[in-house]
Parts: C-alpha cells; structure tokens; sequence
C-alpha cells in the first residue's frame, strides 16, 4: 500500500524540528571568517549542473552542501544558517536539469536523526524545509553511494528518492509531498539496530531520451545495494513497473550509475557499500532495453567502484574510480570508446598541493586519494574532471593531455572537525587540534598551513595546552587510528607548536603497562613550563622534560589537570566531590574551599577526552579560575578558595576567556538563554551576555570549543563539528 504525508503532518514535523522563540537580545554584529585550512574533510559527492556551464554542488558529510561559484572562483557555503545539526549531512544532490537556478537535496545524519528534502529556487540561496517520514545516512557508512536523488528531466516536478531503509519514493510537487512507491520490488529492510546501516536503494537515473518535456521519462533505472539475489532494476512506464536486471553475481551490489545520451547505462559495483567494506568490483554496461555486458578494466583487481561519471559533451566517454584499493592504491580509468578500452590514469597523474599543504600532514607525499567515491565529468568540458577523497576534492583540466596534473579544487571549502584551540599569551595567536588531521599553527588565517604536529604524529589532538608566562611552550596530547602503530600520545613543543618532541611516562602497575598510549591521558603545562603533569591512572609529573618522573600525591587518577597561567607553582583539578589545588608546582593537592560552589561537582568532571575543559585558569591574573557546573558558571579570584556565580541567565555548555578591558577577561560562551542557542559574549563577568552570531552564522549548531584571545580584544575563535575554524571579529572593526 502506497504511504504519503499530508500537509499537516509535514507542518506539524516542521515546528517540531524548528528553534523555540527566542526573547529579543541584544546583539553585536560580528564579522565571521573561516580560519583557512582547504578542504579537510569527507566530501562523498560532486555534481555538476547540465543546465548551466561553470556551476556544481559538492555534498559533505557533516558540514553541509557547497555551490561553485565560477565568477568568485570559489565554493559558497550553502547551509550555514541552518540550525538542525541532522542537516548538515547530505545524503544526496541534485540540480534541476532544466533551470540552473534550481537544486534539490536530502538531508539528515542518520538513522535516527531527523531528515529533509530540501529545496532552493535561487541556487542554494535560501532553501524551503520539507520533513519527511524516511530516514537518512548522510554521515553513515554508504554515504558514498548514489545519488539517490533525482529529478525527471522531462517533467522536473517529479523527483524520485532511494532510500536506505524503507524503498523507492515519488514527488510530483518538486519535492513538497512524497508517496511510497508500492511497485518497486524492494520495500526496504526497516531500521537498523544502532551503530548499522542499510545501502538501500544507492541510486536513481532517469532516462532523458525515452520521454519529451512535459510528458515525463518512461525509462527508470534504480540499484540496490543490499543483500539480494538482483541489484538492479529498470522500468518502461515511469515507474509503475519495474523489472529485474541480470547483471554480474549476487555478491556485486549495485552502488553508482551514469546514463549517457544515448541511453547507455553504466553501473558501478562492489561488495560492500564502503567505506572499508568493498574488497571487490565490477563494471557493466546496459543497453536501454536492459541487455548487460561486464566492460570492468582488465587490471582490476582489487576494491569496489564507487565512481562513475560520463561525458555529455563526449560521446563514449566514461569514467571510473576505486575504494579500498589497500595494496595498489586507489585509482581513476578513463575510456573514450564506451568501456571497451580503459586507460589508468594513476600512473600518469600528479598533484599540485601547494595550495593546501597540510594534505602533507602524515608527513609524506600526497598520493592519489581513498575513499574516492564522488567523481563528476564537466557536461561542457570532457577534459575537466572532479573527484573527491576522504581529505580533499582534487580537479583537473587535462584529463586528455599525457601528464594528468590535478590540483585541490577546495577554495571556499572548510568542513572539519576542531577538538581543541588555544590562543597563547604570546607567539602565534591561534594553535588549532583537529580531528583526522592532528592540528595547526596558524600564522595566516587566510593561507592553509604547513603541517607541524608531528613526533609525534596523532591523528587527533585530544587537548592542547600552553605555559601562559612563556607561550613558546606547548603541550598536546592526541590520538591515533586504531590501525596504526603508536608509540607516544604526548608531545612538547618549546617553539610555539612548529617542532616536537614526544613525552613518554613510565610503564607502570602490575604487569607493568604504558597509560599514556590510547589518547586519554591529558597533558597540561606550567606557567614558566618547567613542569608537566600528565592525567595518568596514577598521575606524574615531570620537571625535565619527561626525562624522570614522579608520582603526584593527593590528586586521583585519570584527571585532567588546569595550570595557572601566571604562577608556576599553582595547578587546580576537579573531581567529582571536591576542587583540589597545588601550591608547590603540582607535587601535592590538596582540597580547596571552594566557598559558594554546590556540593556536589560531578557535572564538572572531564568525562570524554575530547571534552573542552569545564576549568580554565584567566591569563590575565594568578588565582582566577572559571569553573562549568552543570550549565553555570563560577568564577573565583582567590585560587578556588571562594566562589561567585558568573553567568547570568545563559545555560552554558562551552565557555572561552579573552581580553577585554584592563585585567577584566570577555567571556565567550555557546548557550542557551530564552529559548535562544547561540554564540555569546559578555563583557561585566557573565552578568549580563550579548548575542555575537547571527540567523546566518549558525552553522547547525555544531560546536566543539570556543576560546577568545588574550591580545585582542573583542577577537573571539570558534570551533565547529563540520564547518571548520572560525575567527570572530566586532563588525566594523579592523585587526
């Protein structure tokens, strides 16, 4: 039986995902500016418009969609005043092939988040919200599939939608209702137990040439990328039949397409929808009427095709990429004669990464690329092709010439992840710890930079921490892929994070073992940075560098540790019942009064190492301590021995100190006041808090850490989950 929605439902799931209103607040208008880094990030999809020359859309797993800009040279962020954090994974794209300033997309993270098709009239300007019943994995394992999304090129009111889990569904309102289709032979596998996904319906094609405008495309393609005796089906009545296609064996699901003009169909096939799962592949080739012929490169050997593209303005030629090609490196096959003859195109490429250096950052050369899944050919420029990787969107313009050279095509594009940051007291005003991509220094904002965290390498920087009297040193700790060789988690740095040093404890207990080796035991540094502490399960310390170490008394284990930023010889920690404080350099803690805090400080307890800390010591005077209790701030001048409440009405769940005026830090928070989540600031110590992001800086809401600046005032960092590095400035005001 067909499911749809009525109108009512759609508004009713509208206003449930919608922010409650907010009270009026008082705002200063700030000047938002990605940190550049370039790229960064899982980009599982490219498409370019076949309606105007120069325009394409890029979707990203966790920080939304991007447009390509051709008169700027650059990527626009579309999603960035969204507020449904759920949104900001796309599952799939598609512009309208008729009128380029149309483009559709569906949205939603994951099998339990919410989901939406969203819908823009001036390319991806604003967007119209449609809530739908089916959900999505935009940043779940297969989201490298598709695109599920498509509009009819013969009727561009009719969009059809592949899901993940519940089959095949049909718009004539240009997305605003949807109907299950009953016909489609694969009703869906229903929702998957937590932490697994379905590949579902990977993708859907129409066929331009087997319909005329107005009257709407017969021929249909979809591909099934579960588990299934077919994987492959095509209908000859706009979807109101379908029948199985053979193909190759049952093992092999069907995860891209591509339809050429000719009404030729290429499919790409793996043994799993990625992204570490597809051990092989197949390419295959079907005539309209559903007549298949295997066509894979004959040195293919090993890893799925995730990429299939073809040139519209090139009859015959196609494209394809590989996944999880472990032992031979992924790679990109060109043909020009339909898949009878391919060309590899690896041995002959080269990358041009000046632009984005940090490409280098596990310190060797920049290869070919995994997790290679979107891959677009330009409709007006065979030449001009486009893939994306796990780190970067690569494109080139020679893919004819006999040297293929590819370069980032990233301007514009930030969608990272930021653990941590911190902004010294001196030297560069911005030390930066990433996920995936360890972390930075940021000399320029505006220049990606030179990949320095290594010796150690750590894939993630879990803390960072800096000697607020003598800045030039920094301490990190961090964490590396499960599959990868560790042997320090720990790092020092004596020149403002550009060279390392790794820190190693001990092995202790019985039998011994090293406590420092899984990225859960933070580091934290002295005023003078003579002496380290590290959050072992018996915590240590050191005053040489890591050469000898001694155990800390009265500290429990596990804990991370604050140093004062002005004097050397005081540290302060919380646990779960009591603030404790060290006044001879981290040898001995003791409970501290801590007058005025609730008895009960559990909330406050760093519990995820990736945790911004809940205690932050002020760099402008020894003794000041900001404490997080369960949304509220304290504030303490006197070394933790008393206390004062310190943020107001704002519920806060992140907090950053920067300079203000005099010795009086500005206090920056993400939180909540009157139904409003925002970023705020507030300049009389968290009496009263200022609104300093706006409806179009919003970025779905997924923040990670924020931290002002001790030199510049009014200058406030901000780290999001997807949407990269931001800096933060007064609107108006040059820095």
């Amino acid at each position: 039986m067909a499911r749809s929605m009525s109108l009512g439902m759609f508004a009713a799931l509208a206003i449930a995902a919608a922010p409650v209103p907010a009270v009026a607040q008082t705002h200063i208008p700030y000047r938002w500016t990605n940190v550049t880094v370039g790229a960064g990030g899982y980009a599982p999809g490219i498409v370019f418009s076949p309606a105007e020359r120069g325009l394409a859309y890029l979707r990203t797993d966790m920080g939304g969609a991007y447009r390509w800009d051709a008169a700027a040279a650059r990527w626009v962020p579309l999603q960035d005043g969204n507020v449904v954090s759920s949104y900001m994974g796309i599952e799939s794209i598609a512009p309208d092939p008729r009128d380029p300033a149309l483009v559709y997309m569906a949205a939603g993270m994951g099998a339990n988040a919410p989901a939406a098709i969203l819908r823009s009239a001036d390319r991806g300007t604003t967007w119209a919200v449609t809530p739908v019943p089916f959900a999505m994995g935009g940043n779940e394992a297969g989201r490298g599939l598709g695109e599920r999304l498509a509009v009819d090129p013969n009727r561009t009111s009719t969009l059809f939608f592949g899901t993940r889990h519940d089959g095949l569904w049909r718009s004539d309102d240009s997305g605003a209702h949807w109907t299950k289709l009953a016909a489609f032979p694969v009703a869906g596998l229903g929702k998957p137990p937590p932490r697994q996904t379905h590949g579902g319906v990977a993708f859907v094609l129409f066929d331009p040439a087997s319909g005329t405008p107005g009257t709407g495309s017969r021929r249909i393609w979809a591909g099934v990328a579960d588990p299934g005796a077919v994987h492959l089906y095509r209908s000859a009545d706009g979807g109101a039949t379908w029948l199985p296609v053979a193909g190759p064996g049952p093992e092999m699901l069907a995860v891209k397409a591509a339809i050429a003009a000719d009404g030729t169909l290429y499919v790409g096939y793996a043994t799993g929808i990625g992204q570490s799962d597809a051990r092989d592949g197949a390419v295959w080739r079907f005539t309209p009427d559903g007549r298949g012929q295997a066509i894979t490169p004959p040195d293919h050997r090993e890893g799925g095709i995730l990429g299939v593209a073809v040139a519209a303005s090139a009859p015959g030629t196609v494209a394809i990429s590989t996944l999880d090609r472990y032992t031979l490196g992924d790679t990109l096959w060109l043909s020009r004669d339909g898949g009878a003859h391919w060309d590899d195109l690896g041995p002959r490429s080269r990358r041009d990464i000046s632009a984005t250096p940090f490409l280098l950052h596990e310190g060797k050369g920049a290869d070919f690329g995994h997790w290679i899944t979107g891959l677009a050919i330009d409709p007006f420029d065979a030449g001009h092709i486009a893939y994306t990787t796990g780190a970067t969107v690569y494109a080139t313009g020679s893919a004819g010439m006999g040297r293929v050279d590819w370069a980032p095509w990233v301007r514009g594009i930030e969608q990272t992840a930021i653990i941590t940051l911190i902004s010294p007291t001196g030297g560069a005003h911005l030390v930066s710890g990433f996920g995936d991509l360890a972390g930075f220094v940021h000399d320029d904002f505006a220049v990606s930079p030179q990949p320095s965290f290594t010796n150690p390498y750590l894939s993630n920087t879990n803390t960072l921490d800096y000697a607020g009297r003598k800045p030039s040193v920094i301490v990190r700790s961090g964490s590396l892929y499960a599959n990868r060789a560790r042997d320090a988690s720990l790092g020092r740095s004596e020149d403002g994070g550009r060279s390392w040093v790794p820190v190693k404890v001990p092995a202790m207990g019985n039998p011994p073992a090293r406590a420092d080796l899984n990225g859960e035991a933070a580091i934290s540094v002295s005023a003078d940075g003579g002496t380290m502490l590290v959050g072992t399960p018996e915590p240590l310390r050191t005053r040489d560098g890591g050469k000898t170490w001694l155990r800390v008394e009265g500290l429990p284990g596990s804990i991370r540790t604050t140093a004062d930023k002005v004097d050397p010889s005081r540290f302060y920690a919380v646990s779960d019942t009591r603030l404790l404080g060290s006044r001879d350099g981290g040898a001995h803690f003791a409970p501290l009064a801590g007058r005025g805090l609730p008895a009960d400080l559990s909330a406050a307890r760093i519990r995820n190492r990736e945790q911004q800390s809940t205690l932050v010591a002020s760099p402008f005077a020894a003794g000041e301590l900001w404490l997080k209790l369960a949304g509220q701030l304290w504030r303490s001048t006197d070394g933790g021995a008393s206390f004062q409440p310190a943020s107001g009405a704002l519920q806060v769940e992140l907090f950053g100190l920067g300079k203000w005026q005099g010795r009086s830090p500005a206090v920056y928070a993400v939180g909540t006041m009157d139904g409003l989540r925002a970023v705020w600031r507030s300049d009389d110590l968290g009496k009263h808090w200022q609104r300093i992001n706006d409806d179009g800086h919003q970025w779905g809401l997924r923040f990670r850490v924020i931290s002002g600046d001790p030199r510049i005032a009014g200058r406030v960092y901000l780290g999001t989950d997807g949407r990269g590095l931001f800096y933060g400035d007064p609107a108006g005001e040059k820095k």
